[in-house]
């Protein structure tokens, strides 16, 4: 490149004074963008290679790689493998003293089979990405590589958790934040605070919700099994019918919210799968069914346990057949830490405006960020990822689910600068 010296001044041909000087007066949230906006063809290929490729909890193989792949080429620290399985946790170290913080990203995908016609549409048959976790890793991603490159101006460390198993380890197996933690993904070094996000198909891409405090219930889940006696369905008298029980148990569950928990309670109470019977001609000995308690309140959720054994008791008694319930404790409510929500929004504003950031309601999906949260301060955001005007409109976890993927920028955009103004908050003085 050409550069003609002038006393004072330095032209680059081709390269007109006001450009050079438009591009020193840029702001950092500038900068951020337009290194966020540059990777756009990147984080689209990258999202959609993930969404075609899922894998199951604790089976992220091939997404782990790719993660691998990527933080290595990016010149990361100290990247480890097979943290709680299939988890990779990375460090960023700046060229400028500072504590450190984290960023999580979970990679599993869901049981769920995929029915909308897109070019980037699931190959593995009933896996399928159905809750944008493919998003979150892609962005992760997008944050290393954008602050990789201002490593210079960086004050501290940041540490990036990949994650296995958020939607829950298969049965008999230990996964998801739990073992990240038991594992030490939040050890050497600790970080001083640690952020996430979720794509929300409700919001709009470009906007981003947020909530101080309790945000997302905990969640516990359940396996009520009935047992009565099999007869011929022509004399019932002569068994117990666990099907009419099942019927009734459901219905005497959901007064447990209604009649005896305080209705200013965010409770629910679902029953999601019922299982029994073999022949419309005989009645079943045993029914099972299976369901999810969600709760904000700690001393409501050990309240729920206790009715839902006297609510069995008197509905089995009074038909002549017993049960079982099994009954086990999921997340902890996502507690996003108030002083960081404070100190963190207006990163947020800068990022994507004032009008795009608007406080959210409390959800009642659960999210396993919340153990992480019960060990280093936390803020848990919502990434808007909808467009009505395009039609992605599904909900999570649904078959229809999809992304706007404009969503793509605008996370890694965020949490950019999020990360680079708390490090500069908390850098020594």
């Amino acid at each position: 490149m050409l550069r003609l010296c002038v006393p004072g001044c330095l032209f680059v041909l081709g390269v007109s004074p006001l450009v050079v000087q438009l591009q020193a007066a840029e702001s950092r949230p500038q900068q951020v963008a337009r290194a966020a906006e540059a990777l756009r063809p990147t984080l689209v290929a990258t999202r959609r290679d993930i969404h075609m490729h899922p894998e199951l909890s604790n089976r992220e193989e091939r997404t782990a790689n790719l993660v691998i792949e990527r933080l290595r080429a990016l010149g990361l620290d100290d990247i480890r493998t097979n943290v709680a399985h299939l988890g990779v946790v990375a460090l960023l170290e700046g060229g400028k003293p500072g504590p450190v913080v984290a960023v999580r990203a979970d990679m599993d995908a869901l049981p769920i089979n995929e029915t909308i016609d897109v070019p980037y549409k699931s190959l593995v048959p009933g896996v399928k990405h159905a809750c944008g976790h493919d998003a979150h890793t892609t962005i992760e991603l997008g944050v290393a590589e954008v602050l990789s490159k201002m490593r210079p101006e960086l004050h501290g460390t940041v540490k990036f958790l990949f994650q296995p198993a958020e939607e829950g380890p298969p049965a008999g197996e230990e996964g998801g934040a739990p073992l990240m933690i038991k594992e030490g993904a939040l050890e050497n070094p600790r970080p001083l605070a640690m952020f996430g996000l979720h794509t929300t198909p409700e919001t709009e891409a470009g906007k981003i919700g947020y909530r101080a405090g309790p945000a997302q219930a905990a969640f516990d889940l359940f396996t009520i099994t009935l047992r009565g006696k099999s007869s011929y369905a022509a004399w019932p008298q002569k068994g117990v019918d666990t099907m009419l029980v099942a019927g009734e148990t459901i219905v005497a569950l959901q007064s447990i919210k209604s009649r005896r928990i305080d209705t200013f309670e965010p409770v629910l109470l679902t029953i999601g799968k019922i299982e029994g019977g073999k022949s419309p001609h005989t009645i079943a000995p045993e029914i099972k069914l299976e369901g999810t308690v969600r709760t904000f309140n700690p001393d409501v959720r050990k309240q729920i346990e206790k009715l839902m054994r006297e609510t069995l008791d008197g509905v089995t008694t009074a038909y002549g057949a017993t049960y079982d319930l099994d009954y086990s404790h999921g997340t902890m409510v996502v507690y996003n830490d108030p002083k960081l929500v404070e100190a963190t929004l207006p990163s947020i504003r800068r990022a994507v405006g004032e009008t795009n950031v608007f406080e959210f309601p409390q959800r009642m999906g659960a999210e396993d960020f919340s153990f992480y949260e019960q060990v280093v301060p936390g803020f848990f955001f919502r990434l808007g990822s909808g467009n009505k005007a395009k039609g992605i409109v599904a909900e999570s976890h649904t078959p229809e689910f999809d992304i706007d993927e404009d969503c793509l920028v605008t996370g890694v955009k965020v949490m950019s600068n999020i990360v680079l103004d708390f490090l500069e908050r908390h850098a020594p003085k």
